[in-house]
């Protein structure tokens, strides 16, 4: 049987039925989940996952993480195993599936072992830090079958997916540019998360392993505790708060891969940071036939942007409640006024629940493995034309990101 692309594959589902999954675990089983890594965001799964435990009939066996305090917090918080090396997590039999909730830099390798290890996944946004190592998971996805969701947890408001209906239906003509942001306002320092003095490198926290694929140097509890401003860890802006904003306009737009891209931006207020990354980054992408999507934030301005699908007919806004359609002033007498009330949430709750009853049931996914590779791309050619100083372009032939 001839292997599928990655175009093949995000046109097709996986040959696995319900029935089939059902021979692999019961409807009505417990299902067991190992977590690789224990800081603040996982904290916040532990949580979730927890009051999940009965209703949903699921535990959590494992934790790992190469700090032990944070290992030893999430055990005390799940009641899981502390196990030092993730792939140990992995080799075990009674594991269902993974949360990975670590740095950037280690979501490919680990994605990687434990679709190898037959674990379903979910994987903390970005799906990976790199375009090419999107690719590698939506390959081993595809050649393993395991279920991989990816944590855009607003995937779980039914707006995106609904917005969509009404714009194949039409309800706003022609979308012809789509705006969103996501900003925060600091003083003195962005994104300068508290630095732990109990972590003591060769002693109770494995700075080695930590670094992983990363290149090699000595610990600095800067880039261990504050990750998120460095380039070999991060994507930044991009990659830790557009990803989410990009994704709810590549759902609702039913878009894939944007045709050209620039990256505006740097660090404009927190001059003196210790941050390789941008505090203020715009990104402006051109998809094929339109729409201009663009991306807006400042971590120095926290004023809010409208979430807009702008249309030739009329215009879709996002709220905190759903969304409403009004028409363009021009098509009064024949778009129509829309009023959404959304079911679902931005909630790890619900995501966690889609993939469980993806396992169980066969339930679609509403952050898979196609829609991550999106969002990667999209995050990924704003920070290489900001990095770069270039504008940008897809190669749709090598699926990667070049200059135009």
């Amino acid at each position: 049987m001839p292997s599928l692309t990655r175009r093949e594959f995000a046109a097709t589902s996986l040959a696995f039925t319900a029935k089939s999954y059902a021979q692999i675990l019961g409807a009505n089983d417990r299902i067991h989940i190992g977590a690789i890594g224990c800081g603040g965001q996982a904290t916040d799964h532990f949580r979730d996952l927890v009051k999940m435990r009965e209703p949903d009939n699921i535990d959590i066996l494992a934790v790992c993480d190469v700090y032990d305090k944070r290992a030893e917090q999430g055990a005390q918080l799940t009641g899981g195993k502390i196990v030092k090396d993730y792939r140990h997590l992995l080799d075990a039999k009674d594991i269902d599936y993974v949360l990975i909730a670590t740095p950037e830099h280690w979501h490919c390798r680990m994605t990687l072992d434990a679709a190898d290890a037959r674990k379903h996944i979910y994987c903390e946004k970005p799906m990976t830090r790199t375009v090419d190592e999107s690719k590698k998971v939506v390959d081993k996805v595809r050649s393993t079958g395991v279920k991989m969701q990816v944590g855009v947890q607003g995937m779980s408001d039914d707006s995106y997916e609904t917005a969509h209906r009404y714009v194949k239906e039409g309800a706003l003509g022609k979308v012809v540019l789509a705006q969103i942001d996501y900003s925060r306002n600091y003083t003195g320092d962005f994104w300068a998360y508290p630095i732990d003095p109990d972590a003591r490198p060769g002693e109770n926290l494995d700075w080695k392993a930590w670094l992983g694929p990363a290149p090699k140097r000595p610990y600095d509890p800067e880039r261990y505790f504050r990750w998120r401003r460095y380039w070999d860890y991060s994507g930044g802006i991009a990659s830790d708060l557009f990803v989410h904003r990009a994704t709810r306009i590549i759902k609702s737009l039913g878009l894939t891969f944007p045709a050209y891209g620039a990256g505006t931006g740097g660090k404009l207020e927190f001059t003196e940071s210790l941050a390789e990354i941008p505090d203020t980054l715009n990104i402006l992408l051109d998809y094929s036939g339109g729409p201009t999507v663009q991306l807006i934030s400042s971590m120095a301005n926290a004023r809010p942007v409208d979430h807009l699908l702008r249309g030739h007919k009329a215009t879709l806004e996002f709220t905190r409640t759903g969304f409403t359609i009004r028409p363009e002033r021009e098509f009064a007498g024949e778009a129509k006024e829309v009023t959404h009330e959304k079911t679902g949430a931005e909630a790890l709750d619900l995501h966690h629940r889609n993939l469980i009853n993806a396992i169980r049931k066969n339930e679609p996914l509403k952050c898979d493995v196609m829609l991550g590779y999106y969002g990667v791309v999209a995050c990924a050619m704003g920070n290489e034309s900001y990095r770069q100083r270039k504008y940008m372009k897809w190669d749709a032939g090598k699926e990667r990101i070049v200059p135009a």
